[in-house]
Parts: structure tokens; C-alpha cells; sequence
């Protein structure tokens, strides 16, 4: 039992010191590898949904050819920022850019989004859904960022004060 013990102390050592960055950087590689399929015509599953969004967003006053870049390039831009884990600050800043852009199709196409059986999401929709994952994720490494949450420190800062930033015990 002791040893099961040790063991467990020894992965939450590990969770607290490496989960957020490992979090960034996985997110990071997922916002370049989506916004990379953006750049190619007919690539990415939610083109068609990207142009229509920033068209009734803009007002058609933004062709889709050149939404659908600036997209591509905000999202390759925020997952660059996230693995390199420099501007951090930048990056969630675009994040929330991000996020008016991901929640105005649920706003604005719904019924596009869950057309499928039984009201179930399309392809479409599960790539919203997923944004809003990865959104989310984006805040929480955001979360650790000392001044840009108010009461929010570093996860070395934590560290420094010998502190673990989760409410796990170990026993």
C-alpha cells in the first residue's frame, strides 16, 4: 500500500508540474494543424461554414477567399504562440477573438450545426463543438498567467512558494 502511495504522489508531482504546459502545447498543435487545412480550398470540412460566418459577421464586406486566410493565419498564429509558449498574452487575446468566432455559428446557424439524425450534430457542428473545447483549454493555460486573471500566478511562481495549484491532497 505504501508503495501505491508513493506512486500516486509521484504522478501528482508530475500532473502539477508538466499538465498545463503539456495542455499548451497539445492545443497549440491542434490550432496549427486545423488552421494549416484552411489554407488549401476544399481541405478543411467547415470551409463553407467559416465563409458564411465572417460574411454575416462582416456584413459580406470580407470575401471568404480572404476570411478564410485570415482564419487560417489567426488560428496558425495562436497554436505557434501556444507550443513556443511565448506571447502567451497575445495568444489568448486572439482566443477570445476566437471564441466570438467559434460561438457565432451556434448563434447564427444552428439548425446547420445539428441537422443530423435526431437533432445530432453535423460534421460542422462536432468541429464547433470542438473549438469550444479547445477554446476552453486555451483559458485554462490563460488561467495561469500571473496578471492576467486577477489572482491568478504562474505555475512556477506556485512552485517557488513550494505550493501545488490544484485542490488535490496527498496523503
Amino acid at each position: 500500500m505504501r508503495a501505491l502511495q508513493k506512486l500516486d504522489a509521484a504522478i501528482h508531482r508530475w500532473l502539477v508540474a508538466h499538465s498545463i504546459q503539456l495542455l499548451r502545447i497539445i492545443v497549440g498543435l491542434v490550432f496549427v494543424l486545423f488552421g494549416l487545412l484552411k489554407f488549401f480550398p476544399d481541405v478543411s470540412p467547415v470551409e463553407g461554414l467559416t465563409i458564411k460566418t465572417t460574411d454575416a459577421l462582416s456584413f459580406d464586406l470580407v470575401p471568404g477567399h480572404i476570411a478564410i486566410v485570415i482564419i487560417a493565419s489567426l488560428e496558425c498564429i495562436v497554436g505557434l504562440l501556444l507550443i513556443a509558449g511565448r506571447g502567451l498574452r497575445i495568444a489568448v487575446y486572439l482566443l477570445a477573438g476566437q471564441l466570438i468566432g467559434v460561438l457565432a455559428p451556434l448563434v447564427l446557424f444552428t439548425g446547420r450545426l445539428f441537422d443530423g439524425p435526431h437533432n445530432a450534430p453535423t460534421l460542422e457542428g462536432q468541429y464547433v463543438v470542438k473549438d469550444l473545447i479547445l477554446v476552453a483549454a486555451g483559458f485554462v493555460v490563460a488561467s495561469t498567467l500571473p496578471g492576467l486573471v486577477p489572482g491568478a500566478e504562474s505555475s512556477d511562481t506556485a512552485q517557488q512558494r513550494g505550493q501545488a495549484r490544484t485542490d488535490w491532497t496527498v496523503r
